[in-house]
């Protein structure tokens, strides 16, 4: 697997290499939009973990280049928090966001699960005797059928290919219900209770992390 990291920060950049390279990725480096440009001209990449804010060029700048000849997966960094930023770059084709200061192993985590997503978008899913098949949008927990609104489902799957990473229900909004939507996070909550009901004993592999979000995690019984 082929990594670019692009940032103007050499630590940071350093740090994200490291511990890719750990995982047994090839990465290469750039420390602004244009010459990012140039490498994903040269080589073919498996995903881009690129800078918002850069001299030149910034990461949405740069995403809109990208996205005229690409579609490789793009996790930004943004050190920003404002929620126009996010929706802008859900919009130009962002795959997924990390806030600096981040934990290099979220870093990890949510490149694993961008990955996954990208290389087999419909592959069902199975958590035990839980299965989520996207290309049917049909779940069954031990053989039978469950129904699930739209959005019920959509939830459900979003928090299944992101196993074990804890999602903020700004995140599961901007994702699920739209950037143009205007609801509240009590939308999501409802949502999940909902969700939790029609999942019965295997309700607990969606748990609660207390003023965050949500994640989904299995545990084998």
């Amino acid at each position: 697997m082929r990594l670019l990291i692009v940032d103007d920060d050499l630590h940071l950049r350093k740090l994200v290499r490291t511990y890719a390279q750990l995982e047994q990725f090839q990465c290469e480096e750039a420390p602004n939009g244009q010459e990012a440009l140039k490498l994903l001209d040269a080589h073919p990449f498996d995903l881009v973990v690129l800078d918002v804010m850069m001299p030149g060029l910034s990461g949405f700048e740069t995403l809109t280049q990208i996205r005229k000849t690409s579609q490789v997966p793009v996790i930004m960094l943004t050190a920003r928090s404002e929620e126009y930023d996010k929706l802008l770059g859900f919009k130009l084709g962002v795959d997924d966001y990390v806030s600096k200061p981040f934990s290099p192993k979220e870093l990890m985590a949510r490149i694993g699960a961008v990955l996954k997503r990208s290389n087999s978008p419909n592959r069902t899913l199975t958590f035990g005797e839980l299965s989520i098949s996207p290309e049917s949008r049909n779940v069954t927990l031990r053989g039978q059928n469950i129904s699930l609104s739209p959005k019920e489902f959509d939830l459900l799957l979003k928090l299944a290919q992101n196993e074990r990473i804890v999602l903020s229900r700004e995140q599961l909004l901007e994702t699920i219900w739209g950037y143009s939507y205007c609801g509240d996070s009590r939308t999501v909550d409802t949502h999940v209770k909902s969700l939790r009901d029609h999942l019965g004993d295997y309700r607990n592999v969606i748990q609660t992390v207390w003023g965050v979000g949500y994640k989904f995690e299995y545990s084998k019984k």
